[in-house]
């Protein structure tokens, strides 16, 4: 799996924009997301779309990208686990 090309992530501002405005986290490069100075989350892309890795305490997990429903859900995950990261 790929990281997301320009083309790929310009079909989901809406949701790139959502993260851009969150506390904490700062994006290094276009769909690449850091928080205290790590990893947090990027987006992949294949023949079944996109997908965001998020990293939590026990490691990464990939969840799809591709829907607003998939994207409601990442934004509810990344405030749970970027909350947690910033006590």
């Amino acid at each position: 799996m790929k990281r997301a090309s320009p083309e790929s992530l310009a079909r989901i501002v809406p949701f790139l924009g959502e993260l851009r405005r969150r506390p904490g986290l700062t994006e290094k490069k276009p769909g690449i997301f850091y928080c205290r100075g790590k990893a947090f989350q990027h987006l992949h892309e294949d023949a079944a779309g996109l997908f965001a890795d998020l990293r939590f305490v026990e490691g990464w997990r990939r969840f799809p990208a591709n829907s607003a429903k998939d994207w409601k859900a990442r934004l509810a995950a990344v405030d749970g686990v970027n909350g947690a990261a910033l006590r």
